[in-house]
């Protein structure tokens, strides 16, 4: 049975409630950026309070981006359907209530499974967010001001997580990190209840389980053959057949909406040219930007010394430029177009990609502070002008599925460019061990290849002079392992540039490509 029609987005509401809503939507997606990043500066006192292992701790964060990515396509449809507003509360308050679990996981298992359960909270939450903005805000530029400010809150949380973590941690127990999102949850929950108004698909029809389950089951096992990648072997038996099965499982997937009377991702979605090109370039601009992180955290932490508080503050340069970057790509999305602000986006990322790539062992912050300048620059201006032309090619009832796919190509770009740069780091690291002359024991070399933190903490039981030399070994090795990783990121987001200018729609240019009059307001 279908839904009663709605039919009108919600833009007779006055411009104050609006901007209300924007700012409610807005600070709990800040929220859930800043738990992408928030726990890395964690990992190694969960080492100490609850035992965790090296594999562990990887779990307890691919566990979030896991169920967040596999499920959002799924949760999109969901607020078409059943309306965005209660999936957006619905996650929100998932997300608060997993959070308290976490904070006071007395295991390792637990705290998996928390996790877990706020990446299905994020799966509610980002469509649905998005998909209210384009109910909310009519087409135009307050809509692109609005999605400028919404792409600035995710990326900003992403960024100043790290900050946020390293001044919970000097300050409070581990837990907090988790902790801080009960208050905002609740105070979000009220504010929506309040202000966002509901919505959902005009002609909505009925829900599609046998969609749902092929799309989360194949996402799922490309997340996981993306996650295990860098640690059982991208050639392993276990990766290998986890990729071929999530091929074989989009494709069954896909065949599924041709033929489903009501698909849960109308494949006609992907006619428009702004939506598919929009979300092929936003991937590639995760790619960079949580790859980045990732490997600049270390940085900051093991080669320059850095305590997690000082590392955080290290990163706020790159969360000021972010908050910069996406308003102002808001205004000049209208006025240059797609393609031109999203290729500028990713050819600032490719030149942060690049200093790094670039760095000596010798190098201080200097370097890495340009960067970081660079880093949020570019991903302001590729989530704003991507997110913005794919709402904008939508009609009113695929707002919430179509939103979804961006969220999709951003936690599919996420995961892969942790697993490719980390991989690449920690084969060039390892070799760099190998290759230099260190007089310690095999075993202790052996365990130092895990990680530059565990070489660390290793060089410093060493006797005498030793400690002091292989430290300095292990820092050398890691930053030549930066030359590989930051490469493929710059390569990744160089040809971002090329895609950008061939695919995406230009200034004056429909969703589908074809050029029409400018709208005069």
């Amino acid at each position: 049975m279908a839904h009663p029609v709605i039919a009108v987005p919600q833009t007779a509401d006055p411009p104050v409630r609006r901007w209300l809503t924007l700012a409610v939507v807005s600070v709990s997606l800040l929220v859930v950026g800043l738990d992408t990043t928030v726990l890395n500066v964690a990992l190694p006192t969960l080492v100490g309070e609850l035992g965790a292992s090296t594999r562990q701790l990887q779990w307890i964060v691919d566990s979030y981006a896991l169920m967040s990515g596999s499920l959002v396509l799924f949760c999109g449809s969901l607020a078409d359907r059943l309306g965005r507003k209660w999936i957006f509360m619905s996650g929100l308050a998932l997300f608060t209530a997993a959070s308290v679990v976490a904070a006071y996981a007395g295991s390792v298992a637990t705290l998996v499974l928390a996790r877990g359960a706020m990446g299905v909270g994020e799966a509610l939450i980002m469509p649905a967010t998005l998909a209210v903005i384009g109910n909310v805000f009519p087409r135009g530029a307050e809509r692109t001001k609005a999605i400028g400010i919404w792409s600035a809150a995710v990326g900003v949380g992403t960024v100043i997580g790290p900050m946020v973590g390293g001044w919970l941690l000097s300050h409070y127990w581990w837990g907090s990190v988790f902790l801080i999102n009960l208050p905002i949850g609740i105070a979000g929950l009220v504010a929506a209840a309040l202000l966002v108004p509901n919505s959902r698909a005009p002609e909505s029809g009925r829900l599609d389980p046998a969609g749902a389950l092929l799309s989360v089951v194949a996402v799922a096992s490309v997340l996981w053959a993306v996650i295990e990648g860098p640690d059982r072997g991208w050639t392993s038996s276990a990766v290998l057949a986890a990729f071929t099965a999530g091929a074989l499982l989009l494709v069954a997937f896909f065949v599924w909406q041709r033929r489903a009377a009501s698909p849960m991702l109308p494949l006609r979605i992907f006619r428009h040219r702004a939506l598919a090109a929009g979300d092929l370039l936003v991937l590639l601009g995760a790619f960079a930007l949580i790859g980045t992180l990732f490997v600049a955290v270390q940085h900051f932490q093991f080669v320059l010394g850095y305590s997690p508080g000082q590392t955080g503050l290290r990163l706020g340069p790159a969360a000021l430029a972010l908050l910069v970057a996406g308003p102002l790509a808001g205004v000049l999305a209208p006025r240059l177009g797609m393609r031109a602000v999203s290729a500028v986006g990713l050819a600032l990322l490719c030149a942060s990609s690049t200093v790094l790539a670039t760095t000596e062992a010798t190098d201080g912050y200097g370097r890495a502070f340009v960067a970081m300048l660079l880093l949020g620059a570019g991903a302001g201006f590729v989530i704003t002008a991507t997110s913005d032309a794919i709402v904008g090619s939508l009609p009113e009832k695929d707002l919430g599925v179509g939103s979804a796919t961006n969220s999709a190509a951003i936690q599919l770009g996420a995961a892969t460019g942790v697993a490719v740069m980390g991989s690449l780091l920690s084969d060039r690291y390892r070799s760099g061990l190998d290759d230099t002359f260190t007089p310690v024991p095999e075993s202790v070399l052996d365990s130092a290849k895990e990680s530059l933190g565990t070489a660390l903490a290793l060089a410093e039981q060493l006797p005498g002079g030793a400690g002091n030399a292989f430290a300095e070994v292990a820092r050398h090795a890691f930053v030549d392992g930066m030359g590989p990783a930051m490469f493929a990121g710059a390569g990744v987001t160089a040809a971002g540039v090329l895609l950008a200018l061939l695919l995406a729609p230009s200034r004056g240019a429909d969703p589908t490509g074809t050029t029409q009059p400018k709208d005069p307001s």
